[in-house]
């Protein structure tokens, strides 16, 4: 087990410039703790943890947020913690001139992934 305990999360900050990448900043036998580097207009497809919580915590730019599988979105901005229960559809769209930056916590580890589409 690592002992380190301060990450700094502009270190795993990923530009991208098709999809956005998923770079693991941490991963324990609890949970797994992941830096967001999302590009105006793009897109964290919609989805489902179907065993665990996804935590957000927005560090900088803003995107509107999908809170349900019929689109419906609310918006998100830096200093907002954004919670996805178990089960509960989410995804984003960065709509600010910058990149939205966050970080997700989701736990447990093995919570799983479940694109919308493999729901519909």
């Amino acid at each position: 087990m690592s002992t380190h305990r301060v990450y700094k999360s502009h270190e795993f900050m990923q530009p991208a410039e098709k999809e956005p990448i998923r770079s693991v900043v941490v991963e324990s036998s609890h949970s797994v703790i992941v830096a967001w580097h999302v590009e105006p207009g793009q897109t964290i497809a919609p989805h489902i943890h179907p065993d665990g919580q996804d935590t957000w915590t927005i560090l900088s730019g803003e995107g509107q947020y999908q809170i349900d599988e019929q689109g419906n979105t609310v918006a998100i901005v830096p200093g907002d913690i954004v919670v996805a229960n178990k089960g509960q559809v989410h995804g984003v769209l960065c709509t600010s001139v910058g990149p939205l930056r966050f970080i997700s916590v989701v736990a447990p580890l093995d919570a799983g992934y479940e694109p919308l589409s493999a729901k519909t």
